[in-house]
């Protein structure tokens, strides 16, 4: 089960909205559907707005927006999320560390006996990467910017500990959104 809510900072403080992340295919579509509720709900253009998704006791994720600056990127567990449709909108070529440019053949990497070139013939089943839709491995635990909401209370230190399933109430509460997030679940 997946839960995703926008919090705009406003004036005010904080207002948040639930989503739909259905018609959301890119991390594009993303940032814009954060831009237009932090012009809904009042807020400068330069406003930020924090989008949370989270897999229940899976994975979550925090993509912030201000203004027109490049969205930053957190993910709890990259290895989850690689498996959810949702999970692989914030699991960008960059955050992973790869050149978005590299065009290999896919044909090119296959060997005869079956298996991509680096690969062993057996798969090592106490694995903990997964693999995201091109078949390339992620890794499991945290990826992203781990300072994203340094600057509005939740240190890296306290966001890398927080456990699915309730950091996303656990943000809220620090950033004094708890009330409002509750509104929306």
């Amino acid at each position: 089960m997946y839960f995703a809510a926008l919090l705009a900072r406003t004036e005010d403080g904080w207002e948040a909205s639930d989503t739909e992340l259905d018609d959301v295919e890119t991390l594009s579509d993303l940032t814009d559907l954060a831009r237009e509720a932090a012009a809904e709900a009042g807020g400068a253009e330069d406003e930020t707005v924090l989008v949370f998704i989270e897999q229940e006791d899976a994975w979550f994720g925090v993509v912030r927006v201000d203004g027109e600056e490049d969205p930053r990127i957190y993910v709890s567990d990259a290895a989850a999320a690689a498996r959810s449709a949702y999970g692989e909108i914030l699991l960008t070529d960059e955050m992973l560390g790869r050149d978005p440019d590299d065009s290999t053949d896919d044909l090119d990497a296959l060997d005869l006996d079956g298996t991509e070139d680096g690969e062993s013939e057996t798969a090592d089943e106490g694995e903990s990467d997964a693999t995201d839709a091109s078949g390339e491995a992620v890794p499991a635990g945290p990826l992203g910017d781990r300072q994203i909401l340094s600057d509005l209370g939740v240190p890296e230190k306290e966001l890398l500990v927080l456990e699915s399933g309730d950091a996303l109430n656990e943000i809220a509460e620090i950033l004094g959104a708890a009330e409002v997030l509750e509104t929306v679940r």
